[in-house]
């Protein structure tokens, strides 16, 4: 059953609001779950390029992430921590080693970022149409299904970026390295890991996607605000406190 706030009548039957935030309102009539090229690309876009700032930002610790899971593989002994790893990578191959692996990062960013979040509301508007409804069962569902697909089509841009921020000294580029582990390795090692990356996805995705679009419905239903930036300011407001409780 539809739950009240999740669609907004505007003069035309089956309008639906989006729930990610500045996004557009969708028509969709019983019979069709099709959205226009501009929505997706709005979607794709806008999500795409929010996480590849975010990328850009944090790209040092994820190269010292990689780096610890890396450190003894196969091996026993004291393992190094982060700020003493920082220090050592900074002083043995400078500063630049920071950044290794940025180009496939950003655009495996763009890509996932922009297929995770411009996936979920196409694939609850399938299920609306399908089944009349979008309850939070369809919104987990819906955000494991992009989150994983999203993954799965990108897991050959993350094995890539891993390769490059492991070897610092590697003078191939992005490209070269592409080419190399598909003719020494094969294709399929393109997507080694696969297997957990999706069900980590899936699971991130659904459990973020689903309870931000859930508690911005409470707030439509139990509040005067309609869409728009103040909802979105409250909403988050809403959300930490829900999420992280009251100090």
């Amino acid at each position: 059953m539809e739950h009240p706030g999740d669609r907004k009548m505007d003069g035309q039957p089956g309008s639906l609001k989006s729930s990610i935030p500045g996004s557009r309102k969708v028509n969709i009539e019983k019979g069709s779950w099709m959205v226009s090229p501009s929505y997706l690309f709005y979607h794709f876009g806008t999500s795409g390029l929010s996480v590849a700032v975010a990328t850009g930002v944090t790209h040092p610790l994820d190269v010292l992430k990689v780096r610890l899971q890396m450190q003894l593989v196969g091996q026993r002994g004291p393992l190094t921590g982060m700020g003493k790893l920082f220090f050592q990578v900074l002083k043995n191959e400078g500063t630049r080693s920071m950044y290794l692996g940025l180009a496939p990062a950003l655009t495996r960013s763009v890509l996932y970022g922009g297929l995770r979040l411009g996936l979920y509301e196409p694939s609850k508007n399938v299920c609306n149409w399908a089944f009349g409804s979008t309850n939070i069962l369809v919104k987990i569902a819906s955000g494991a299904f992009s989150g994983g697909i999203a993954t799965a089509l990108t897991n050959p841009v993350e094995v890539l970026k891993v390769r490059l921020q492991m070897n610092p000294n590697l003078r191939r580029g992005p490209i070269g390295e592409l080419q190399r582990i598909i003719s020494e390795e094969g294709i399929r090692a393109l997507w080694k890991g696969v297997g957990p990356a999706m069900s980590r996805a899936a699971a991130l995705t659904a459990s973020q996607l689903a309870t931000y679009d859930e508690s911005k419905r409470i707030l439509i239903r139990r509040t005067p605000l309609e869409e728009g930036f103040p909802l979105h300011l409250m909403h988050r407001e809403y959300f930490y406190n829900c999420t992280h409780g009251h100090d």
